[in-house]
C-alpha cells in the first residue's frame, strides 16, 4: 500500500514536469521542435484533458493516505489524455522526438494502476 502511495505520487510529480516542459518549449519556441504547430497540438490536448489539475489532486489525496478508489479514477482519465498524446508523438516523431523520453517515464509510471482496473 505504502508502495503504490508512493508510485502514485511519483507519477503526479511526473505529470506535472511533462506539462511544464511542453510550456516551455512551447513559450521559448526550442530549435529542437521543428514543427511549433505538433507541439501546440500537444499543449491542447494537455489542458484539454486537464493534466496539471489531475497531477495535482493525485498529489493532494496521497499526501498523507492512500486512496486507491480515487487514485485509479484520475489515472483512468489521465491515461485516455495520454494515449492521443502518445500516438501523435509516435506517429510524428521526427518533429516530436524531444518528448518521447518523458512520455515512456510516464507510461511505466501508470501501466501499474492501468492494469488494476
Amino acid at each position: 500500500m505504502k508502495f503504490a502511495m508512493q508510485k502514485a505520487i511519483l507519477l503526479a510529480v511526473n505529470m506535472k514536469d511533462f506539462t511544464e516542459f511542453v510550456q516551455k518549449l512551447a513559450t521559448n519556441k526550442s530549435g529542437l521542435i521543428l514543427d511549433q504547430n505538433k507541439l501546440y497540438q500537444v499543449k491542447l490536448w494537455m489542458e484539454e484533458h486537464k493534466f496539471r489539475s489531475l497531477a495535482e489532486e493525485i498529489l493532494r489525496i496521497n499526501r498523507f493516505e492512500w486512496d486507491e478508489k480515487y487514485t485509479l479514477l484520475l489515472v483512468n482519465r489521465f491515461w485516455k489524455g495520454f494515449m492521443i498524446i502518445h500516438d501523435y508523438v509516435e506517429y510524428h516523431y521526427s518533429d516530436l522526438f524531444i518528448l518521447t523520453a518523458r512520455l515512456h517515464t510516464l507510461r511505466n509510471l501508470s501501466e501499474e494502476f492501468i492494469l488494476k482496473i
